[in-house]
Formats: C-alpha cells, structure tokens, sequence
C-alpha cells in the first residue's frame, strides 16, 4: 500500500477514504516537527511519495518542506490557489503538483453572484432589520440597487472569473476583465490595468489568484478608481486586497459596499467591518457545498491513484500556468 503523507485536516469520511487506499502518515494530527514525524513514522516498504496539502495552513510546501521530506515526488492541493505551494521549487525538484481543478469553479461562481445580489439588494441587512422588529417600528428598509445593466470587471479571468463573466451575462451586465494577458476567446473588454479596469466599471470582482503580482492587487487608488457608488466583491484571497485600505474606503464612504469571503490575515476578520450594513462577510466558504466536497475527495483520490500508477495527473499544476 503506497504511503502518503497527510498535512490537511481531513474530514471523517475523507479519511477512511484515503486510509482503505494508501498507508496515511498524519503530520498535523502528530503535533511533531516535521522531520522528527518522518523519522518516527512506522516501518514500511517505502516513504511517503505524495502529499496531501491545502492552503490556509501552517504547511508550506517550500524548499524546507521538501529537504525534510526528501521522498515526496508530488504534491496534491485540495485547493484551487496554490500560493501554499513554492511551484518552482517544485519544478526544480522535479516534484508534480495538482490541485482541485475546477471542481470548486461553478459553486464558487454561483457565490460570487450571490454576494454581490446580497450587497445590492442589502438582502442581509434587511433581514436583521425585519428580525429585530424595526420594520414595524420605523417602516421599510432603505431600497437597494439593482444589478441588471451594472458594469462588471472582473479581476482574473479563469475557470472561476469566466464562470462568473457567464451568469452575470445572464443579468444584463456590461463584463469587462483584467488578466495577465488578452484572452481571444472572450468577447469582453480586456484592461491591462486593474486602476482602468475600475474607472470603467461600478463594481469589481476579485477572482485571480495570489501571487507577488497579484497582493494588494487591489489598493488605495483602485478603491478610489472604483467611486463612491461602487461595490467590491472578493471570493480570491484575502491578501489580493490592501485590507487596510478597504476598511478605510469603506468607514468613509469612499465605496459603496463589499462582499467578503477572503481576509487578509483568516480567521481574524477587521471587528470595523462587523457593524457595516452595506458589508457580507463570510467565512472563507465559497469553495464549499455537500456536492463540491464530495467531489473534491474523489477528485484528490484520482490524482493520488493516476500519479501512483505512473498515469498523467487529473489537474496538473506548472509553474507557469496558474492563471489571473
């Protein structure tokens, strides 16, 4: 039974998966630094040759994860993002990365138009309205804004963005993009910049992945690029925008409104944004529904097995390729 070697929390189900597949050492569970782990780990015909990472953990896969384990040939992110994960380090190495692929996009996608919907329409706000029993008290809640006809640009145009390009179509929106290059196969309006991008537009969509180009990929003069009546959605990373800079845009009117399913610094959430009406927040939970999750353990079972097996990777990851 091939080992693996487990730097994720698994849930109960996802664990009896893999353990009926592969000899499982569970670096997290053993509290252990990681070197000390592998060297106390149980006698077995080989050592780990796969891991089994995700972002927003303590585990990096950098040069030092992979001198301390020395045997990993691949790596397997049950994320979409991959800023978790030095790529070229790897590719040095010659170790093979995969992540989930697209199994995320269409319910991320769905959340992102269910974000910006609740902002505009202040779904959330009206709700804890009706529940206090203001309504009754002080008459209807202030109306909110529709989204037909809105100008949209979207930061980062792959399998999630253009996803949501798709269904924001559907509503009547203008879609335009910002991507680290023009893409022919869209009919919408390309922006080199981000800044242009949100003059243009009256409200952003954050869908790119981290990197040193993409951080603060969203600062001080996009917020004041995008205006007053603008809103920002955010279903990449926390870090894609200045947080600082959005709190501060945010108390002061600068924009409209945000929805926020990424933070900077997870779990700890800016406490300014809590008694914000025109701000959903969210707990990092886009990615997430019964039928994704599902999806994403057999999805991380099939790359293990093909990579195991000497077959192509189900959704490999190159250094070059992790798309904006």
């Amino acid at each position: 039974m091939p080992a693996i070697l487990l730097c994720r929390r698994p849930e109960a189900s996802f664990s009896a998966a893999l353990r009926e597949r592969f000899r499982v050492l569970d670096f997290l569970a053993s509290g252990e630094p990681l070197p000390a782990f592998l060297a106390a780990a149980p006698a077995a015909p080989e050592p780990p040759r796969a891991a089994v990472v995700t972002g927003g953990c303590s585990v990096r896969v950098d040069a030092w994860f992979l001198d301390a384990a020395p045997s990993i040939r691949c790596v397997v992110s049950t994320g979409a993002g991959v800023d978790h994960i030095d790529l070229a380090e790897c590719a040095r190495r010659g170790v093979a990365v995969a992540n989930s692929g697209d199994v995320y996009s269409t319910d991320v996608a769905d959340y992102a138009v269910g974000l910006l919907l609740d902002v505009l329409r202040q779904l959330s706000a009206a709700g804890r309205y009706v529940r206090r029993g203001s309504w009754a008290v002080q008459g209807d809640y202030p109306l909110g804004c529709k989204l037909g006809g809105k100008r949209v640009g979207i930061i980062g145009l792959g399998n999630i963005g253009s996803r949501v390009a798709k269904r924001l179509e559907a509503f009547g929106c203008v879609i335009q993009y910002n991507s680290r290059k023009p893409k022919d196969s869209v009919p919408y309006k390309y922006f080199p910049n981000v800044h242009d991008l949100a003059v243009e537009s009256d409200m952003l969509i954050v869908a790119c992945a981290l990197n040193k180009e993409t951080r603060h990929i969203v600062n001080k003069n996009v917020l004041e690029a995008l205006g007053k009546s603008g809103v920002i959605v955010n279903i990449g990373r926390g870090s894609n925008i200045d947080e600082e800079e959005l709190v501060l845009a945010l108390k002061e009117g600068k924009i409209a409104g945000a929805g926020l399913d990424v933070f900077e610094h997870e779990p700890k959430v800016p406490a300014e944004l809590f008694s914000m009406d025109n701000v959903v927040l969210s707990r990092h939970i886009a990615v997430f529904t019964k039928e994704s999750r599902s999806d994403l353990h057999a999805h991380t079972i099939g790359n293990l097995e093909a990579f195991f097996s000497g077959q192509p990777l189900l959704s490999p990851v190159q250094a070059d390729s992790v798309v904006q």
